[in-house]
């Protein structure tokens, strides 16, 4: 089974990087959102497996986003994207219900461990 990504970042660049991350790695992209706002609506309406989660965004920050996610869904995993120097936020992103976090620039070997340690700690297959 595929596991169902959404992707939130407000620059394009970055979604389109973590989607050709993870696509080979069989994963489908269901969604990408530009902010927090479209972040929590793409969400709810897509419902998907792992939702990617920019931490500074416009509109509604990604930690915002996390916690209004959490709200509808307790089981939502949701795995925060900061740059270098960018730990309190992270920490906070993770007391905020964020499951985990990866550092920009993304290594690959990386994302696609991290997202597969969260989908596994589900369950699931990925």
């Amino acid at each position: 089974m595929k596991a169902r990504v959404l992707i939130a970042d407000d620059a394009s660049f970055m979604r389109q990087m973590i989607r050709e991350i993870i696509e080979p790695e069989g994963y489908e992209v269901v969604g990408e959102a530009t902010n927090g706002i479209e972040a929590v609506d793409q969400f709810l309406e897509l419902r998907p497996d792992l939702v990617t989660m920019d931490i500074v965004m416009p509109k509604r920050s990604g930690i915002d986003a996390v916690k209004g996610i959490l709200a509808e869904d307790a089981q939502a995993r949701v795995v925060m994207c900061s740059a270098l120097g960018q730990e309190t936020l992270v920490t906070e992103a993770i007391q905020a219900g964020a499951k985990d976090f990866i550092v920009k620039p993304f290594k690959p070997d990386a994302v696609i461990a991290t997202l597969g340690k969260i989908l596994d700690k589900q369950g699931d297959e990925a």
